[in-house]
């Protein structure tokens, strides 16, 4: 590819190839994005304003970066690469994602993670209903979602695996958060906490963390302070306690 091929819609130097999405149909942007997957490692896409599909199934390592709101079902079957989000998401971020990573310097819409089989979603601000609904894992392949400030109703419903973290940063010491029917269905996986939840569904229960869940926090705790300049000191204060299922089968019965 030419070093400094341009276009109207985009411009590549250096290896860097910059989007122009102003008015761009969601599909002619994800074809480019696509078609330039292999032969550069970084794209800058602006004016993002509701795209939808923007990576879904994206393969590799390569990093995309979106300028403004990008549209329902971001990193949708993503496979590898990272994606970093300068703004707010809307709904279905990290759609069924395999592996890779979103960072999202904002909020998030609803159904956040919706099925995530792998990878990590970093959200610096709150979340939507029923995030992390269907999460799942495999072996030691555990998807983990990890939340600066909080969620709305049934987060992590049907949850069978991986991690969510919930850190309340913008909750003044003491505030629980409204979440309701957090846990409904859930039977595998777990939710860290570090604030009471108004509600939780019958299947889970409040369990104090051992030393391996502080491992584990501390780790996620220090990636997300990473990427969104909070001090990590200072997140480490507060008391966490983990939501995790009392059965592996709550609806067990209804089916014998």
């Amino acid at each position: 590819m030419d070093d400094q091929k341009e276009s109207s819609h985009i411009k590549v130097k250096n290896g860097v190839a910059t989007i122009n999405a102003m008015n761009m149909h969601y599909r002619n942007l994800n074809s480019l994005i696509k078609a330039h997957n292999n032969p550069v490692k970084e794209i800058h896409v602006r004016k993002v304003y509701g795209q939808r599909y923007i990576g879904t199934g994206l393969k590799g390592s390569m990093e995309l970066h979106l300028y403004g709101t990008p549209g329902n079902d971001l990193a949708a079957f993503m496979d590898g690469p990272t994606v970093y989000v300068h703004g707010n998401a809307q709904d279905g971020v990290g759609n069924t994602m395999n592996s890779g990573k979103v960072v999202v310097y904002g909020h998030s819409g609803d159904i956040t993670g919706y099925s995530m089989r792998g990878g990590k979603i970093f959200v610096r601000d709150d979340v939507g209903y029923r995030t992390g609904i269907h999460m799942k894992e495999y072996q030691d392949v555990k998807p983990t979602l990890v939340i600066g400030g909080s969620a709305r109703d049934f987060l992590g419903e049907y949850m069978a695996g991986g991690i969510i973290l919930v850190l309340g940063l913008n909750l003044p010491p003491g505030q629980r958060h409204e979440s309701k029917f957090v846990g409904t269905g859930m039977h595998g996986g777990v939710i860290y906490t570090c604030a009471d939840m108004a509600h939780l569904g019958k299947e889970v229960a409040v369990i104090p963390v051992d030393e391996n869940d502080v491992h584990v926090i501390q780790g996620l705790v220090k990636e997300f302070c990473g990427y969104f300049n909070f001090d990590f000191d200072e997140a480490m204060k507060r008391k966490f306690v983990k939501i995790a299922p009392v059965s592996h089968r709550p609806y067990g019965r209804l089916y014998a």
